[in-house]
């Protein structure tokens, strides 16, 4: 992994090596602690990506994905709590609304951190959640199955569907409200500690001035369709995270080499095919990519696994959490094309 010299990426390192990687696995165990997200927002990394006019770094996207490796290879549960932040961020950046006035300068500087409740869209023309204007604003009913980071994010970005099949974003509190309740956080096979629930949506009412962003859905399949088939920072933070315990063994130097040299590659080619300047094409050859990096990750973390032999099988195992954390990345933002793709990669018996 390369290290761009910038002070957020010094700050990730230090964030990573003195609370996160010491402590990761009984977080693992018990949750993200609020002190561990206290630590996140003073460290300003939630404002990577936002205008530095509302006090952000505007930092360049190799600095983001940079943070975003070091961070999910040091505790993947912590990542994914503050990595639901950026989206928002970005939107609420992007489209002028009284939303961007109100909040962007404290989501960029860490004062609230913003969690997602819009992954369900994707399922369209199924309409888990549906968006009504009601007077002066808009009502939401249904059921959002999967929002992160619950008890810790201070408001969301949520999205219905319209009955003419628009996307409507609205900024609300993440909290219990009239309209609102939570599920009891959801126990998984891996980043249980995210805290996770299920939110049940009656008449939820929220006002015309939190509105982000109305759009068609057609146009947000557009827009989110390379998001979804691009491979993750993430995957290549738990792979490296993985091939650094499996150098530390006298029997792995030579496998985490050859490993890491072609995560190495593999890499390069997925962040080059994201920064490609029509955002929508060559969706094919990011999802062999991204299912590359995949394969790539999880040889890493089985490695790691073998490398540390029986002992890996206790909770307290660093390389059978990498391992968990790998199997989650797996599945998170899946959609049915990258499902197809991915499948389809594993009958063949051939790399993508």
């Amino acid at each position: 992994m390369t290290t761009t010299p910038h002070p957020l990426v010094t700050r990730a390192q230090r964030l990573a090596r003195d609370l996160l990687v010491p402590h990761a696995e009984r977080v693992d165990q018990e949750g993200v602690p609020a002190s561990h997200i206290t630590a996140v927002k003073r460290s300003g990394l939630l404002g990577v990506g936002a205008p530095e006019a509302y006090g952000g770094a505007d930092a360049p996207v190799g600095v983001a994905r940079e943070t975003a490796e070091i961070l999910a290879g040091a505790c993947c549960s912590t990542w994914f709590v503050q990595t639901q932040h950026h989206t928002p961020v970005k939107l609420i950046a992007t489209y002028d609304s009284p939303v961007r006035e109100k909040f962007l300068r404290p989501l960029a500087t860490g004062e609230v951190m913003a969690g997602i409740a819009f992954a369900h869209v994707r399922a369209f023309p199924r309409v888990p959640v549906r968006a009504v204007p009601e007077r002066g604003g808009w009502r939401f009913e249904g059921t959002v199955p999967w929002f992160t980071g619950w008890g810790l994010n201070d408001v969301m970005l949520l999205a219905g569907v319209t009955d003419a099949a628009e996307v409507v974003f609205v900024l609300t509190e993440a909290r219990e409200q009239p309209g609102l309740s939570a599920s009891a956080p959801m126990r998984l096979a891996a980043l249980t500690a995210a805290r996770t629930v299920s939110l049940e949506l009656d008449g939820l009412w929220v006002p015309d001035e939190a509105v982000v962003l109305r759009v068609p859905q057609q146009e947000f399949a557009l827009v989110d369709l390379p998001r979804a088939a691009n491979a993750s920072p993430a995957v290549f933070g738990v792979g490296y995270a993985a091939l650094d315990l499996v150098a530390d063994t006298p029997d792995g130097q030579e496998t985490a080499r050859s490993l890491r040299a072609r995560l190495d590659e593999v890499r390069r080619e997925a962040y080059t095919l994201a920064d490609h300047p029509v955002p929508h094409e060559c969706v094919p050859e990011r999802l062999a990519v991204k299912t590359r990096a995949y394969d790539l990750m999880r040889a890493a973390t089985t490695a790691a696994v073998v490398a540390g032999g029986g002992r890996s099988m206790a909770l307290d195992s660093r390389a059978q959490r990498l391992a968990r954390e790998g199997m989650f990345l797996l599945v998170q933002g899946q959609t049915a094309e990258a499902r197809r793709r991915h499948l389809g990669t594993l009958a063949s018996g051939r790399p993508s």
